[in-house]
């Protein structure tokens, strides 16, 4: 990295503190969420930004080729899903009827990537969704982590297949697309029957993404079935993923994404079942379940550091069963990268290909190529402590 860029990035970092702590920190978390996606829809049709997105990229990234997953990717960290995922609808008459006025249903599909590189877009589940009412997205700034039960707030796969089957001459060069099973199916033929539905939606739009995400858990809604992380129900979603896949001609690799909180040996039959069935690479972990600030009684899902350790037990599990088992799987990790020494966490375990979010809103933008610097010059953020302690997961 030279001079010029870290000028660059330490300036744009300075701008960022300075508007989060006089303008968006004053927001609650949900109304700065809400005014990030109208700027990005805004983005997303105005030639200028755009072009200023890229040219922020192209200044403050550095370009770093990674293999992981059956990809090459230029860039090691991915934007997570769920920061791109489009808005909810009652039904899919609706979310068609959105695609064919012309609504920008998927807000950031174009900017987001222009600025940060690889994300993630989804989940998306087969059916569209609107998510849960009233407040559903908070912060936790001490332990620098956000909360959320947004309920799986998306399209559908038909409109959001639809949607960026219209505008797939200007989709990135690398992203993920993400499916979730449906919320409340407890048959896993027809969690796997509608998965595959879902990913025959965006095939016959011509829209193929670098990688598709099989999300097995929905940790923010009420009723997420239980039976997608056994041995049998995971191993009827993978392979009927993959035979969809090869049967549809489409050389595209299948990731799976895995909750926290599970035994060694559960990780370690999931492992197994993705060598069987041809899955590339595991991702960990999902939010972390905790009670909603406003309602106790109900789960919202924790990321940030207080996701990190709940995240770093998983990757253990499953970096012991990949050795054991010789599973030609990679492990992608997910959960608390916020700085140099989180990063360095992850690759304890060999692992340097990351997602994120909860970084973008307490660093910013430029996250991920401060937390390169970071990293490279031993550089630890004062929080950290919370996860090393042990409060952050209490």
């Amino acid at each position: 990295m030279n001079l010029f860029q870290q000028a660059f990035l330490l300036g744009n970092h300075y701008l960022y503190q300075q508007a989060k702590s006089r303008f968006l920190f004053r927001a609650s978390a949900q109304q700065a969420h809400e005014m990030l996606l109208t700027l990005l829809t805004r983005a997303d049709d105005n030639t200028a930004l755009l072009r200023l997105a890229e040219w922020v990229n192209q200044t403050a990234y550095s370009k770093r080729e990674v293999s992981i997953g059956g990809v090459t990717l230029d860039y090691p960290f991915i934007v997570a899903a769920g920061l791109v995922k489009g808005l909810g609808f009652a039904d899919e008459n609706a979310g068609m009827a959105a695609v064919r006025d012309n609504v920008n249903i998927i807000p950031g599909w174009r900017s987001l990537p222009a600025l940060v590189g690889p994300v993630e877009f989804g989940s998306f589940t087969r059916f569209p969704r609107l998510g849960n009412p009233g407040e559903v997205l908070w912060r936790d700034v001490p332990a620098m982590s956000l909360q959320n039960r947004i309920g799986l707030k998306n399209p559908g796969a038909l409109a959001a297949a639809a949607f960026l089957g219209m505008h797939k001459a200007e989709l990135p060069a690398q992203f993920g697309i993400n499916i979730a099973v449906s919320p409340g199916v407890d048959d896993p033929e027809q969690s796997a029957r509608e998965v595959c539905e879902s990913l025959s939606a965006f095939i016959e739009q011509g829209v193929v993404p670098t990688w598709f995400t099989l999300n097995v858990s929905c940790p923010n809604t009420e009723d997420d079935p239980q039976g997608n992380q056994t041995e049998q129900g995971t191993y009827t979603l993978c392979a009927a993923v993959i035979t969809h896949l090869r049967a549809a001609g489409v050389d595209v690799p299948l990731w799976v994404k895995v909750s926290p909180g599970l035994s060694a040996a559960q990780y370690a039959i999931l492992m197994r079942v993705f060598q069987q069935t041809g899955v590339r690479a595991v991702m960990a972990t999902n939010t972390l379940p905790r009670p909603a600030p406003d309602q106790p009684q109900v789960m919202a899902g924790m990321s940030g550091l207080r996701l990190h350790q709940a995240s770093m037990t998983a990757l253990a599990h499953l970096k012991s069963a990949q050795i054991q088992q010789a599973a030609s799987v990679d492990l992608v990790g997910c959960g608390g990268l916020m700085d140099g020494t989180t990063y360095r966490d992850f690759q304890t375990f060999n692992i340097d290909v990351i997602q994120y979010w909860s970084a973008l809103v307490y660093r910013g933008p430029l996250a991920a190529p401060l937390i390169e610097r970071e990293f490279h010059a031993g550089y630890e953020l004062q929080p950290t402590a919370l996860h090393r302690s042990g409060s952050a997961s209490d």
